[in-house]
């Protein structure tokens, strides 16, 4: 299963549009106080009950949407399941959710079967959150290290053992690292951290790393796995040695590992995300609604962090009444909107949507009908 597949650039985007902006926008589309002043936005006058499920590195930054939008919206209810991206895209495409969080894009597959609940357009992508992922570890007195692609794969492959290993010691000069045992954490749950994380490894340890890409961890690589962001993280926490990836605004006070990009070590910030991102292009044989990104791991841009995750929001295309349209778009607007962005990096730490690619997605939404 191959993950990104890359082709022409879709009319709604342009590179440009795809920059991100470590304060969000300055002119929102919708947001709580253009609701209220404009009764004929599709986040005005709203109530009812909206459900979805998914991606867990989405966690805070959805506790503060739902926080926001129901405090904006008097009678509307999220309920919000963070059960990881594979089973939020189950779960939204037999119809037991109204929208899905998802760390990956639907597959051609999945929107081939969306048909069956969105109706005969189906279902789309748009970003809602953009984070770096965190190679984080537990390595008392160690804060960061450098790791290159090759050595990050052969820990995760099992063939580094030990901290003081010479391919970690060399390219960390004066560093004392002790004999400790490496214990790999991965995820064992379906999940588009694990899949954006394996997506990196493929594309720039090839000759290392040699799985196909998936949301599933390798099984031959069985170790120490837990459920879900939080699952990792605290399993991390709790073993000394212990080496995990996570979503950076969960890792909390685990050492983080400078990756190498190009000739130099760039330091995992929403920042360097950021940047991560603007060599994106639009995945190839979309519908114009359709926002779904082809990151570019094997980037040698300076300051460019490569191991990044966009994470998604699915919705339908067309829902089965109007209540249920107008309670999707006006969530899906307020997420987007300046205030939902920046609420959500206030709460999750990460980066901002820019003013543009917020404008594309919003309008994406703004399309959301009443299906037959």
């Amino acid at each position: 299963m191959k993950l990104h597949r890359i082709g022409p650039v879709a009319a709604v985007l342009t590179v440009a549009a795809l920059a991100l902006t470590a304060c969000g926008s300055d002119s929102p589309t919708a947001t709580a106080d253009t609701a209220a002043s404009n009764p004929g936005s599709s986040a005005a006058a709203v109530s009812g009950t909206l459900t979805g499920s998914g991606a867990s590195s989405q966690k805070s930054a959805m506790e503060a949407w739902k926080s926001g939008f129901e405090a904006a919206n008097a009678g509307t209810m999220v309920q919000y399941s963070p059960d990881g991206s594979g089973a939020g895209r189950k779960a939204f495409l037999a119809g037991g959710a109204q929208f899905a969080g998802s760390d990956a894009y639907l597959k051609d597959e999945e929107l081939e079967a969306s048909k069956q609940v969105c109706g005969p357009e189906g279902a789309f992508n748009v970003p809602a959150y953009v984070s770096p992922i965190a190679v984080a570890f537990n390595l008392p007195g160690v804060e960061t290290l450098n790791l290159d692609a090759a050595t990050i794969a052969k820990i995760f492959k099992l063939e580094i053992t030990k901290w003081d290993d010479p391919a970690i010691t060399a390219l960390n000069e004066g560093a004392s690292l002790p004999e400790t045992a490496i214990t790999v954490v991965h995820r064992n749950d379906e999940s588009g951290t694990t899949e954006n994380f394996v997506d990196y490894l493929a594309a720039t340890a090839k000759d290392v790393w040699g799985y196909e890409v998936s949301g599933d961890w390798p099984k031959d690589l069985a170790s120490e796995n837990a459920k879900g962001t939080s699952g990792v993280v605290a399993t991390t926490t709790a073993t000394e040695g212990a080496i995990t990836y996570a979503d950076h605004s969960a890792v909390g006070k685990l050492g983080t590992v400078n990756v190498k990009v190009g000739e130099e070590y760039t330091k995992i910030s929403s920042e360097a995300a950021a940047k991560g991102v603007e060599a994106a292009t639009p995945v190839s044989g979309r519908s114009t609604l359709d926002m779904s990104l082809d990151l570019k791991r094997d980037t040698t841009e300076s300051g460019s962090y490569p191991i990044i995750l966009v994470s998604y929001h699915v919705f339908c295309s067309s829902y089965k009444d109007q209540a249920t349209a107008d309670l999707v778009k006006g969530f899906g607007e307020y997420v987007l909107s300046d205030a939902g962005q920046k609420e959500a990096a206030a709460s999750a730490g990460n980066a901002p949507l820019s003013a543009k690619m917020s404008e594309a997605a919003i309008k994406s939404i703004e399309s959301i009908k009443v299906g037959s």
